[in-house]
């Protein structure tokens, strides 16, 4: 099996998300299950289902989370420097517009575009990967060739 790279902020807020789906989710859909049961007839007791559901998607999610968790790789980012990396905090300046954006590459599973956690797969993640400060890149994106330059790289 694969190792999963992971941040040490990653892999707390993954583990924090198991420990709340274990110790505070699943027993509450399993006492909504028992509650549900006690209207009665279960074919036609949307409750029940509704609890059923619910608790299929807690224990999938369970599931997942113990698999990324005992596979983890975590990489401590603050002790990093030099070019980008796994863990790299980037800001980047569109060459054309002059705007900025700050992103930090993360593994595929903290990824998270909207908080700036960027996947390391991703086609900009890619294309900075071994750039350093003041270098230029082009990234092919589905709205044709963008043109960035490596404003700052810090690793915290």
């Amino acid at each position: 099996m694969d190792k999963v790279p992971l941040t040490e902020k990653g892999f707390a807020k993954l583990d924090a998300e198991l420990k709340k789906l274990k110790l505070e989710e699943r027993p509450a859909v399993i006492s909504a299950i028992a509650e549900a049961r006690e209207h009665g007839d279960l074919s036609e007791n949307a409750e029940y289902h509704a609890a059923r559901e619910k608790q299929s998607f807690i224990e999938g999610r369970i599931k997942e989370l113990e698999g990324v968790i005992s596979r983890a790789d975590v990489i401590k980012v603050t002790g990093l420097s030099g070019s980008i990396k796994f863990g790299a905090t980037v800001t980047i300046a569109d060459e054309d517009t002059d705007e900025e954006k700050t992103y930090q590459i993360v593994g595929e599973q903290e990824a998270d575009i909207e908080a700036g956690l960027l996947n390391m797969r991703s086609p900009i993640a890619r294309a900075l990967i071994g750039k350093e400060e003041g270098d230029s890149v082009e990234v092919v994106t589905p709205g044709g060739t963008r043109s960035y330059e490596v404003v700052s790289v810090a690793f915290k």
